[in-house]
């Protein structure tokens, strides 16, 4: 069940970004002497998107309250998918081999994947030594891609603030399953313990990390970099923190590898498609970050 609600948050945010581009682009080109802000705020378009985008939120959400951190987080890169498959049925934008060879490679690495590892277990709630031990790890990989990501060529910069992207909306997710899991015992024993508030402050800075990989290079890069960060670190988060598990006996641990390997190298071909590229970098014109795909885990 948590799988349905991961490929439905998967479709919704992927909607949310192509109404929220065109609420934007039509801000753009029929503002007259208004701020970009104050016109798109007139599109209803817009708000719809916005709308969507919520309703992604809370499905990853309930996804992550009823499977693993290690299984949901990889099926939200699924979004690159419903993306291009909007763009080729409702923009006409026809599809090349690229586009074709990353969906297909994308859908078979992460079906094998989830096959040969089954992730299970995930019912573990961290401990406060656990919660610090993993803040301070990606706290410190964060500023070491921030530091990196300061000089070095473009493709070079934007990766490197993908990779902080990829881990800080890891940070997110497991912040929200954590979230999720206390809002099950009431809302009012969630709103007390700081998760829930974490939530926002991580997300937050995997907006501003997305942002500035925008700015600083190729989205080939920052992309690839981010998306297959993302759900490694997940993976990583949902053993450290709740306990998961991967089947990794006689020849699964292989198979593993190359459904991961198939993924990520898949991930980067579309990452590099001509449809991809030109819908991040027109979301550009505004200040919320271009790739929302990746808001929620890819995260977003």
């Amino acid at each position: 069940m948590g799988l349905l609600f991961a490929v439905l948050a998967a479709a919704a945010n992927a909607f949310a970004t192509v109404l929220q581009r065109i609420g934007v682009e039509d801000a753009v080109a029929q503002r007259s002497g208004q701020g970009l802000v104050a016109s798109v705020l007139h599109r209803p378009i817009w708000f719809a998107g916005l709308a969507l985008s919520g309703s992604s939120f809370l499905l990853q959400a309930i996804a992550l309250s009823k499977g693993d951190l290690s299984e949901i987080q990889p099926v939200m890169v699924t979004e690159l998918l419903f993306l291009l498959a909007i763009l080729a049925l409702w923009f006409h934008h026809p599809l090349g081999w690229r586009e074709w060879l990353g969906a297909f490679g994308t859908a078979f690495g992460l079906g094998l994947f989830l096959a040969t590892s089954s992730p299970g277990g995930g019912r573990g709630r961290p401990s406060a030594a656990d919660w610090v031990l993993l803040l301070a790890a990606s706290g410190g990989a964060l500023v070491v891609s921030v530091v990196t990501a300061r000089r070095g060529p473009r493709w070079f910069r934007a990766a490197a603030y993908g990779f902080g992207g990829g881990i800080a909306f890891a940070l997110t997710a497991a912040f929200v399953k954590t979230a999720a899991d206390q809002w099950a015992r009431g809302p009012l024993y969630a709103m007390t313990h700081w998760q829930a508030y974490s939530v926002a402050a991580a997300g937050l800075i995997g907006l501003l990390l997305t942002q500035h990989a925008l700015e600083a290079g190729p989205v080939a890069a920052s992309q690839s970099s981010l998306l297959v960060v993302n759900p490694l670190s997940s993976i990583v988060m949902g053993i450290w923190l709740f306990g998961d598990h991967l089947r990794v006996g006689g020849d699964r641990l292989s198979l593993e590898v190359l459904g991961l390997a198939c993924m990520f190298l898949s991930l980067f071909i579309l990452a590099s498609s001509p449809l991809v590229n030109a819908s991040a970098q027109d979301e550009r014109l505004t200040r919320q970050p271009a790739v929302q795909l990746n808001q929620h885990g890819c995260a977003s």
